[in-house]
């Protein structure tokens, strides 16, 4: 019997026991940093002569590995070894996969300090959001494990005394994975494990900046019964491998987490029909978002500073549901933001995350940090910067937490995607026009009301077009099996993560009529 699915608790750092723990396990980390990582494609262990170089965001001179890079026949071994045992894992039953699953989420439930601790270092990220990095992928493997035993019961049809008919779900095929960097355990354990245990073979193509946690994890599903060649690990170019795996005609579907501009591109090179290829790709796409708090004339504004700080500036807003607009009516205006300057300038620090003292990390590398720090530019001239504006880039990539005020609503700052710790303030002079605001994005990911008035929440229930609406609360920190977690518009394809029927866009049905 399988016990009912609840999500992994979040570690308290403020016991000492489990400050210590996780001390210890930064000490284990930094240990074994500078060890070679080799691809892994049908079980075997490939070392390559061209290696990614993966730092330390909050050290740049810290290695942390070297990382073996595959190129194209790699890759295509790789796709034969997928397509090949694709055949036999296809008939495997849906029991057998998801107790991988319950032996994996065991095991890194077990060393949950040691990956957390790795999150710490590979990604720059604060205990608290690498705790919660890791607690997030032991859930996707219960959630989904348990998700696949359901599926596999069929879905009722109905029959005529003449006939007995069945519907059920069955694997697409070698699907395609590229995973981000800035969930770099969750995510990519999330959407690698989802296709496995629906019948399906994959290929692994973690983000270059943290490929290291994914060949942990390859060691944790080998540990926990996983057959050579159902999940096959290939580190390497975008341009070289990625594309040429999402243009590969016997490629079945592609499940990609990261930029628009990236998940665009994969989106019209899987549309193309190439020879040899019979069926159409499907795609499985998460891109990013523009996320909006809106805070009502009727609100608690002490709620809403502390929403708006910690889901702006949470991981240093490096989340696609980070907030990065807030829309507040013009009556709190003034008082809200005079809330959130304070509670950045006086709670919200940076500097290296193995000491937990620090709020706020690095951002993951130079061309994000370069980033930010145009659009800080931008900021200047379109607004009031309040707070921060400045960065570091001299021994990791840090930048300081930036709140401006005053931006128009279609301003670069209030409309495109900066993946950073900024936050734009604009007026509203009504809730209407202030879900109107919140709506003028090309995104549609997360979005949150602050509000006690119950027909403006209802209202912006209906109209406020967001995948992923919270009231009274920040626009950060989903939890599988409880927010099913995927955006409209150029958020993606809504593909809800985390969600009952996340797993079926790695399947086909099949229905089956039999005369009596």
């Amino acid at each position: 019997m399988v016990v009912p699915y609840k999500h992994e608790p979040f570690t308290d750092f403020t016991v000492e026991e489990n400050r210590k723990a996780l001390q210890a396990a930064i000490k284990q980390v930094e240990a074994d940093l500078g060890k070679e990582y080799p691809l892994i494609i049908g079980g075997e262990r490939i070392m390559t002569d061209d290696k990614i170089e993966v730092v330390n965001p909050a050290n740049k001179k810290e290695v942390i590995g070297y990382v073996s890079k595959a190129n194209q026949d790699l890759a295509e071994k790789a796709h034969q070894v997928a397509d090949e045992t694709f055949d036999w894992w296809r008939k495997t039953k849906a029991k057998f996969r998801a107790d991988i699953l319950f032996r994996a989420a065991a095991i890194v439930r077990r060393r949950k300090h040691e990956f957390t601790a790795h999150l710490v270092k590979e990604g720059g990220k604060p205990w608290k959001e690498a705790d919660a990095d890791t607690a997030e992928a032991i859930d996707f493997m219960e959630y989904y494990g348990r998700q696949m035993l359901e599926i596999d019961k069929g879905v009722e049809i109905n029959s005529r005394p003449i006939e007995n008919n069945r519907f059920h779900y069955i694997p697409l095929g070698v699907g395609v994975v590229i995973s981000p960097w800035n969930f770099l355990f969750a995510i990519m354990c999330g959407t690698t494990v989802a296709a496995m245990v629906s019948g399906n073979t994959v290929l692994l193509k973690p983000a270059s900046a943290t490929p290291i946690i994914a060949y942990k994890m390859m060691e944790v599903l080998e540990e926990a019964g996983l057959p050579k060649g159902v999940i096959n690990y290939i580190p390497g170019s975008g341009k070289e491998v990625g594309d040429y795996l999402v243009d590969h005609p016997r490629t079945r579907f592609i499940s990609f987490t990261g930029s628009r501009e990236v998940g665009t591109r994969l989106f019209e090179r899987a549309a193309k029909v190439h020879e040899g290829q019979k069926w159409l790709k499907r795609t499985i796409i998460e891109m990013g978002g523009k996320d909006t708090i809106v805070v009502d004339s009727d609100s608690d504004l002490e709620l809403a500073a502390d929403a708006i700080t910690y889901s702006a500036f949470g991981f240093s807003g490096q989340k696609c549901s980070a907030c990065s607009r807030v829309i507040a009516h013009e009556a709190v205006y003034d008082e809200l933001l005079d809330r959130v300057v304070q509670k950045t300038k006086e709670q919200v620090n940076y500097g290296d995350p193995t000491d937990n003292s620090n709020y706020m990390g690095p951002v993951i590398d130079q061309g994000a940090y370069d980033k930010i720090m145009s659009y800080i530019g931008i900021g200047k001239e379109e607004g009031r910067l309040m707070t921060g504006g400045k960065g570091d880039d001299s021994k990791g990539w840090f930048v300081a937490p930036t709140v401006f005020a005053d931006l128009a609503p279609d301003a670069r700052l209030m409309q495109e995607e900066i993946f950073g710790p900024v936050v734009g303030f604009t007026k509203a002079k009504s809730f209407d026009e202030a879900i109107e605001f919140a709506n003028n994005t090309e995104y549609g990911l997360t979005g949150a009301v602050i509000s006690n008035n119950r027909e403006h929440i209802e209202k912006a229930r209906e109209d406020f077009h967001v995948g992923n609406l919270y009231f009274n609360r920040g626009c950060t920190a989903a939890i599988v099996g409880y927010h099913p977690f995927g955006g409209f518009n150029m958020s993606g394809t809504d593909s809800k993560a985390g969600g009952p029927d996340y797993l079926i866009h790695h399947m086909q049905g099949k229905t089956t009529s039999e005369m009596l």
